[in-house]
């Protein structure tokens, strides 16, 4: 039996619910740490391990500045941050919250500036027709 390495539908639900929750969890202030308070971190995508027990929050302060510093109040506060996740959902294991940096704005920003290449542009203009 192979098995796909896509996420299954479940897997992207409670990835979603853990992000929406840790995102209010954050926009709230709800952690007691007034440096985690003192910032504002997007989240932008958590992905969650088949067995649901390890969640991956993708995260990136607003303006992209202080990333590391984010990370390392993030990582300091995650047991809070799993209990007040935790509390907020019902399932049936609290996951293991871990913190990375969203890098999908600088792929974005990469991918623009290819595709503003003249050599890019030229092999993606529309062709011109030949009629007379």
């Amino acid at each position: 039996m192979s098995r796909s390495s896509a996420p299954s539908q479940r897997q992207l639900r409670v990835g979603e619910l853990i992000r929406r929750t840790l995102s209010e969890v954050l926009a709230r202030g709800d952690v007691h740490d007034p440096e985690l308070n003192a910032m504002s971190i997007t989240v932008g995508e958590v992905r969650t391990s088949p067995d649901l027990k390890v969640a991956t929050a993708f995260v990136l302060p607003l303006g992209g500045r202080g990333a590391e510093l984010a990370l390392a109040a993030l990582r300091r506060n995650r047991s809070e941050l799993r209990r007040l996740v935790a509390r907020r959902l019902e399932l049936k294991f609290a996951p293991e919250l871990r913190f990375a940096l969203d890098e999908t704005f600088d792929r974005m920003d990469e991918t623009r500036r290819l595709l503003a290449q003249d050599i890019v542009r030229r092999d993606t203009a529309a062709p011109e027709s030949d009629e007379d």
